[in-house]
Parts: structure tokens; sequence; C-alpha cells
């Protein structure tokens, strides 16, 4: 019981998309087409993203706790299922552990870009817990914290390499800055304009990282299978994930209580694994598509046991 009441503090189960993020922008830059095992920079980048997240998740309920025991009493800190200073003390070391693996992706690849990556993601989640969360920059600063996600698997392999590369870490922090917006009623009073501009925001967000496969499109990059002239097919896919997303969102609207709110908000969290593989088909392929695809499991595994909220 102890153990599982770790995974609910860590939303375990929601490393799995930060991984991708990491994985995602690692394969892009480096172009990788053929499956191989990944450089050791990517994997001490991937380290560091899940650990950053871990230590968001943590400092997020530490910093939450006085809240946490009127609108979330069911949660590890409240209950006393795990002692807050304990909490405290594991979200920060979970948070030196990232940016000491940033620094080491960034000495194994030769990229001193990782480091400063990390620097900022240290900040940002730091920024996000203890301070933006409940003010109106709360959802940008975590947006932030999302595109910097990427930007280490990137800078791992020596990118962005090109303008149009900046889009995914963009677009995918704009998705999440609307995620966040729209799930920041879930636990009270539930306001629809809020929801609304969240679910804009999101779509904002995907239409702006479907900008990087167009432009990669119209330079004649990408994998085989994009430049087979399965641009309009990508198109279509990527278009029919982002309606299934905003319809949830859609009905949170239409009906906003908490749990369509939260169904929503897991929706959303759990799309971003899918969007992810769906960008790395454009890049490098079917291959490198079904491993980011494959992380979907551990995420929906574990969320049989933990909320994604």
């Amino acid at each position: 019981m102890a153990v599982l009441e770790w995974i609910r503090l860590l939303r375990l189960p929601n490393q799995a998309t930060a991984v991708a993020d990491v994985l995602a922008g690692w394969l892009i830059v480096s172009q990788a087409r053929s499956l191989q095992w990944p450089a050791p920079a990517a994997w001490w980048a991937i380290a560091a993203g899940a650990c950053f997240y871990a230590a968001g998740m943590v400092l997020n309920d530490v910093f939450d706790l006085d809240i946490d025991r009127a609108e979330r009493p069911e949660r590890p800190l409240p209950r006393g299922a795990i002692n807050a200073g304990t909490a405290a003390t594991v979200g920060m070391t979970l948070l030196t552990a990232g940016a000491a693996a940033a620094c080491a992706a960034a000495f194994v690849s030769g990229f001193p870009a990782v480091a400063l990556v990390g620097a900022g993601l240290t900040a940002a989640v730091w920024l996000y817990d203890r301070h933006a969360k409940r003010t109106p920059w709360g959802p940008g600063v975590m947006g932030a914290c999302r595109g910097l996600n990427w930007l280490l698997g990137m800078t791992a392999a020596g990118g962005p390499t090109a303008p149009h590369e900046w889009l995914l870490p963009i677009g995918m922090g704009i998705y999440v800055a609307g995620i966040t917006l729209y799930a920041r009623d879930e636990a009270g009073s539930i306001r629809v304009p809020t929801l609304v501009a969240g679910a804009v925001l999101m779509l904002a967000g995907l239409v702006a990282a479907a900008g990087h496969t167009v432009l990669l499109a119209d330079a004649g990059g990408g994998s085989a299978w994009l430049t087979g002239g399965r641009l309009p097919s990508w198109l279509l896919l990527w278009a029919a994930l982002g309606t299934s997303i905003l319809l949830r969102a859609g009905l949170g609207i239409v009906d906003p209580t908490p749990g369509r709110v939260r169904t929503a908000v897991g929706n959303g969290i759990g799309s971003i694994i899918t969007l992810d593989a769906v960008l790395v088909l454009a890049s490098c392929g079917e291959q490198w598509a079904i491993v980011v695809l494959l992380l979907l499991a551990p995420f929906l595994f574990g969320r049989q046991f933990v909320s994604a909220t």
C-alpha cells in the first residue's frame, strides 16, 4: 500500500508522457529512420525529463497541502498516507537529479544547451508549484515546462536545427497550457469561459505543432512515409486526433461537472503520447512512431489505479 501511495503522489503513469516528449524531440532532430539503440545523451535527457516531471508532481502536492485537505482529501498527503516533510525532501531530490541528468546529457553529447534547458526546467517547475499555479501566469508556466521538456531531447541531438522545428516545443507547450487552463477549476466552481479559453488554446497548440510537418514536407524532408505524398493523410490523422481531444473538451463545456472536466483533462494528457507518435511518424517513419506509441501501455495500465490529474 505504501508503494501505491507513492505511485499516486508521483502520478507515475504520467511519466510516460514526459518520456514520449523527450524521445520524440531527440528522434526528430537526429532524423532517426531505422530502429537502433538511442545514444547515451538521449537516455540522460529522458532521465532528466522523468525526474523533472516527478518533482513537479510531488512539489505540487506539498505546496497545495492545505488546499487539498479541503478540495482533494483523497490524495496521499492530506490523508496522511505520506509524510509531507518526506515528500518535500523527495521532491527537491528529484529536482536536483533532473538538473544533474541534464548536465550529464550535455557532457556526453557535447551540446551545452541541454544543461541550460535543464536549468530552465528547474526554475520553471519551482516557479509553477511555488508561486505561479494560481495566478493568471500559471498555464503559461506549465506550458513552458512542457516545451522545455521537448527541448531536452532536441538539444541533446544538437537542435533545433531548422526554424520550423521550434514549432514543436512551442505548439505542444501551448497545447499543455490549454489543458492546464481547462483544468484550473476542476475541483471547485467550474467556469465555462475558462473551459472555452482552455479548449481554444489546445486547438491553437495543435495547429502550431502541425505547422512543423507542413513546412517539413514543403522543404522535401521527413520520413519516407511522408515524402511518399502522404501529407494529406498525415493531416487527416492529426485532425482526427485533435477532433477527438476537443470533442471531449466540448462535452465538459456543455456539461461542466467535475467528472466531465476530469475526463477531458485525463484524455488530453494521455493524448500527448499519441500526438508525439504522429509527429514522429512524419519525421522518422512508422517504426519509431510505434515505439513512441507503445508508451501508451504503461499510461493506460497505470490509470486503472492512479488518477491522471
